[in-house]
């Protein structure tokens, strides 16, 4: 698969710079500024301002590619985006320091409750698919597949202190007398270090993670049903985590679906096991959710700052057209059935 530049640029961290949102070519005129279903994009007026996105970095390189879309054109407004994670970027979204929020997860309820002490009212606009990738090094031609099983004997709140892949053994022999199905353990592990590079609690991809892998087994053993085990290398960058994970030979650790597409010269892709069989992800077991950790991924707006910032309005205009959706499929993501992108923009058009 080929990638262009501007996509790789995206995911090597902050973009900021300048663009003005402007018509395309060959747009229908479209006084109102909304998306209509189908059309290329938007037709708007040049507009100036700022806008300030923060968030996901699942999501960020998709946003950066639409930021970027627009350098081409006169640079009337300024704008910034960045990864720092998707909880770290509510923080922000939800004290009114940024205008979007990336999001690789739904918004929680203390995050919900901190916009509404601030008064930011927001609208959710689900905006593509991406699946949880569990790696290892190519090296480790020990591991193809892990079940949801072996994800928490290895990764969960009681794995705590296990420096070898075999230190879960036991761990694993007593969680097949669960009562859920959560795939077949695939002990004996190897005698190998247990060396685990992935994303931090920031992130919303840890908390997708946490709660596909391990939330239910937790439950079950009366565990902390939040967190996996502490004692790993965390890190919001997930070019960090890739080189982590090839870097040690009997790795282990989790990203987004593009970040781990985009380097398999560096990591081995595992599949997973969630009480199904071992599904390898890939775009087509992600959009028909036969992988068992495929998930939506989202931009939240401030609906304030849309009503007053012509700049923001017109952006997320064009992110939403055909020319800015496209920027799903360019990041290596999952694109929204026609049925889910049609919602979306009615619920943007008609907030």
């Amino acid at each position: 698969m080929i990638h262009s530049s501007r996509t790789r640029l995206a995911l090597a961290g902050i973009v900021a710079g300048t663009l003005l949102l402007a018509a395309c070519s060959g747009a229908s005129p479209n006084p109102s500024g909304s998306v209509a279903p189908g059309s290329t994009a938007p037709s708007v007026a040049p507009v100036s301002g700022s806008l300030k996105i923060s968030g996901s970095s699942t999501v960020q390189p998709i946003t950066s590619i639409v930021a970027e879309d627009f350098q081409t054109l006169n640079p009337d407004v300024d704008y910034t985006v960045d990864g720092p994670g998707t909880g770290d970027g509510f923080a922000l979204f939800c004290n009114g320091e940024t205008d979007i929020n990336d999001a690789s997860r739904t918004i929680k309820d203390e995050e919900k409750a901190a916009c509404d002490a601030k008064g930011i009212k927001y609208i959710e606009l689900k905006i593509g698919i991406d699946g949880i990738t569990v790696m290892t090094s190519p090296n480790n031609a020990d591991i193809t597949c892990l079940s949801f099983l072996d994800l928490y004997a290895l990764l969960g709140p009681e794995s705590q202190g296990f420096a070898k892949w075999s230190d879960a053994n036991a761990l694993a022999g007593e969680l097949g007398s669960l009562t859920g199905a959560y795939g077949a353990s695939h002990a004996p592990y190897p005698d190998a270090p247990l060396s685990v590079t992935a994303p931090g609690e920031e992130s919303g991809t840890y908390d997708t993670f946490v709660t596909f892998a391990l939330a239910k087994i937790a439950g079950e053993r009366g565990q902390d049903a939040t967190n996996t085990r502490p004692d790993y290398t965390p890190s919001g960058d997930d070019n960090v985590i890739i080189e982590g994970i090839s870097g040690a030979d009997s790795s282990l650790g989790w990203v987004g679906f593009a970040f781990a597409d985009q380097n398999k010269d560096k990591v081995k892709e595992i599949e997973v096991d969630g009480g199904n069989g071992c599904v390898a992800p890939t775009a087509d077991t992600i959009a028909s959710g036969d992988y068992p950790m495929s998930r939506p991924l989202f931009i939240y707006v401030n609906t304030d700052k849309a009503d007053t910032n012509a700049a923001l309005q017109a952006f997320v205009d064009y992110y939403l057209s055909d020319a800015g959706i496209a920027a799903v499929t360019e990041a290596d993501y999952i694109a929204l059935t026609a049925d889910e992108l049609a919602s979306t923009r009615s619920a943007w058009s008609g907030r």
